[in-house]
């Protein structure tokens, strides 16, 4: 038998034990160690019940990662969950931790499965662009129903132990600590009570359901148009829980597995398993020492009420970290937390949280007029108005009044984060901590390292962005840091389509096309277009001379079409979310063309997608080569959780590999021949385009 699992009895108890640490993951070790513990187990004469649980931390969170992309390694997983299912005697897990995926998938294969509190327990397959592989699809549904299994499956949620129990997925929970008593104990009952039950693979009753009435499935699949368009697993996840339903078990598990096959054949497979390991790939610094550790932070504080402010001040009352929000107007103070409130009793009456959650959050936010407020907390952001010489004073401000050691956090969205340190006598406690709005439900957190910024603070935003949920992004000092750098490029190149012959309507179409939820235009008039216009007047007096300028957005704003506040903005909007194309905008665009001696022409979708990707990598290849971004993966992430940048695409950096670096530099070199200015190729991206290597494998040998 493998070490990785252990075999041993007490009394009438056999013991399966999973030793693989950290997670103990279904590494060809431990499922050919599952499959010979389960048989001596079954051959042990003194062995009334057999107990499978996890050593450490938790019970058995998944596949191993070390084996991704390598040929498989018999025994197959499904095969061993099928041993468990017929061995000769009753069989328990006992969970603690997670049970995920393969995890739960084996959990499934006992007769009984307990587990203690905080316990979760999931198939979050799906995220890795695949369904499970070993039964889930066919085993969950018997247990938990049709409707929960389909929501669990295609969402990937992980899910309480309390649910579980009420799903039908644990058949108890027992108040220890101690997961190997609680599996004997729960043991010893079915020996005392003789507790029986069918194997899961036999239990058809929560099927009758979906049997009885079909709509269930389409209901799914109508869900998932909206919320996993363009994916493919999460629609292979219903047509695998479908042949549940209507096949015996056997052909049901086979179907599952041809499901699977396809899932692994997608080439959205490797984009999203690069997803999931970029994610945590962020979160490690090179070049900082493991033995750097954060600052303590017990007391925030937030400077601004406005709409991001009050989204940060939502970020740590989530967090459980007190915050004292600061205003200069009454006024705009209890707007901004009357904000907060309507924001968690909406969160309330959807089911998210209840009415003590709520009052219990609202305690943590602490409301003031006055700077000297903020004395004793461990991290100030301010989140005041995007001006260079306004963010410049309340730093001047803070430095007199923030203790000693405290972390001061920029929130500006473009501006030189090193100036603004500048302003203090500890620019070592400096930084910027950019939200992207609503801040508290965009994922992304870009942390800018300032020139002078320690690591010690440089970490202390990295664990805060780590216990709000972020996505943690170190990003170096320049004008609009990694996205917004990205984003001004690739929406320069998409305002001159306008100008050469594109629509608005015409250039969000090939954006969602692609992939992305929301147009550029659409996204314009979503976020203001007031912001984009004071953005341009402050680079007025640096833009060259000789530059082109579209001045398309500024006649929009002069005509007061600020976006969907105004009702107008790129489009009109008669609900105030709906975006109508409107040829009054049409007629400005002509008439910009016009003024410029422009012969507009057609561009097609391809044309529009190219352009904008190009731009994309152009700019991040520019990004990475200047020390911006630490890694093409950190481009990436900031892309994929910050600007809707499709997940089965990978990201930018990740969609400019698999495309071939070659191509993406002749489609540069070919804008170049009509735009030279503009389209300058990177550096490095000619670098390894010519030499034939991928940005990957650029990041892999530094």
């Amino acid at each position: 038998m493998s070490d990785a699992v252990r075999y041993s009895r007490e009394g009438a108890i056999g013991l399966i034990q999973v030793v693989n640490p950290p997670v103990n993951a279904l590494s060809q070790a431990v499922r050919a160690g599952l499959s010979a513990a389960f048989q001596q187990g079954a051959n042990d004469p003194e062995a009334k019940v057999l107990v499978i649980y996890g050593d450490g931390r938790t019970f058995i969170a998944g596949a191993d990662i070390r084996e991704f992309g390598k040929p498989p390694q018999p025994p197959a997983l499904g095969t061993v969950i099928g041993e468990i299912e017929t061995c000769s005697k009753p069989t328990v897990a006992a969970i603690h931790g997670t049970a995920l995926g393969g995890g739960l998938e084996v959990a499934l294969g006992c007769l009984f499965r307990v587990a203690i509190p905080g316990a979760k327990v999931g198939l979050p397959e799906v995220k890795l662009g695949i369904i499970p592989g070993a039964g889930g699809t066919q085993r969950l549904p018997r247990v938990a129903g049709v409707t929960a299994a389909l929501e669990m499956i295609t969402s990937g949620r992980h899910v309480p132990v309390e649910e579980a129990a009420d799903l039908g997925i644990v058949d108890a929970i027992i108040d220890t600590k101690d997961v190997k008593a609680a599996g004997i104990a729960f043991a010893q009952r079915v020996i005392a009570e003789g507790l029986t039950a069918l194997p899961v693979r036999d239990r058809d009753g929560k099927l009758a359901e979906a049997r009885a009435d079909r709509s269930v499935f389409a209901d799914a699949r109508k869900k998932l148009e909206k919320s996993a368009r363009g994916l493919f697993s999460p629609f292979r996840c219903v047509d695998a829980v479908e042949a549940a339903v209507d096949l015996p078990i056997d052909d049901g598990l086979k179907r599952e597995r041809e499901l699977f096959q396809q899932c692994m054949e997608s080439p959205q497979r490797a984009a999203q398993i690069h997803v999931f390991f970029g994610e945590r790939e962020v979160a490690k610094v090179p070049g900082m020492s493991k033995d750097i550790t954060a600052r303590p932070v017990n007391k925030a504080a937030v400077i601004g009420a406005g709409t991001m402010g009050g989204g940060i001040a939502m970020c740590f009352a989530n967090a459980g970290i007190p915050v004292t929000v600061v205003e200069t107007a009454q006024d705009a103070l209890d707007r901004g937390l009357n904000r907060v409130r309507s924001n968690y009793d909406i969160s309330a009456k959807r089911g998210r949280m209840t009415p003590d959650d709520v009052e219990a959050r609202m305690a943590l936010i602490t409301p003031s007029l006055d700077l000297a407020d903020l004395h004793d907390a461990d991290l100030i952001i301010e989140a005041v108005f995007e001006s260079l010489d306004v963010k410049k004073e309340v730093f001047a401000k803070l430095d007199k009044i923030a203790k000693p050691g405290a972390v001061l956090a920029t929130n500006t969205s473009y501006l030189d984060v090193d100036a603004i340190a500048a302003m203090t006598s500890r620019p070592a406690d400096v930084l910027g901590m950019h939200f992207f709005s609503p801040a508290n439900v965009m994922r992304l957190l870009e942390v800018v390292r300032g020139a002078k910024t320690d690591d010690d603070a440089l970490r202390t935003a990295l664990e805060v962005g780590r216990k709000f949920g972020k996505v943690a992004v170190v990003s170096g000092v320049c004008d609009g840091f990694i996205g917004n750098r990205m984003l001004r490029t690739y929406k320069t190149q998409m305002d001159y389509l306008l100008e050469d012959g594109a629509l608005p309507q015409e250039i969000d179409a090939a954006i969602t096309g692609f992939g992305f939820p929301m147009g550029l235009y659409a996204m314009g008039d979503l976020a203001g277009l007031d912001i984009g216009y004071m953005t341009r007047r402050r680079e007025d007096a640096t833009r060259p001379a000789d530059a082109r300028y579209v001045a398309i957005a500024d006649r929009l704003y002069e005509k007061g079409r600020l976006g969907q506040k105004t009702g107008a903005g790129w489009y009109r909007y008669e609900d105030g979310r709906t975006p109508i194309p409107d040829p009054e905008v049409d007629a400005i665009i002509l008439e910009e063309s016009q003024k410029k001696g422009i012969n507009r022409r057609p561009f097609t979708v391809d044309e529009i997608q190219t352009r904008a990707l190009c731009a994309l990598v152009n700019e991040g290849a520019k990004v990475l080569g200047e020390g911006i971004a630490l890694r093409p993966v950190d481009i990436d992430m900031v892309w994929l959780f910050g600007y809707g940048f499709p997940s089965w695409e990978g990201g930018p950096m990740f969609w400019a590999d698999r495309r071939g670096l070659a191509k993406v530099l002749a489609d540069i070199r070919g804008f170049a021949d009509h735009d030279p200015k503009s389209w300058v190729p990177a550096p490095l991206l000619v670098e390894l385009a010519e030499a034939g290597k991928t940005f990957k494998e650029w990041s892999d040998a530094r």
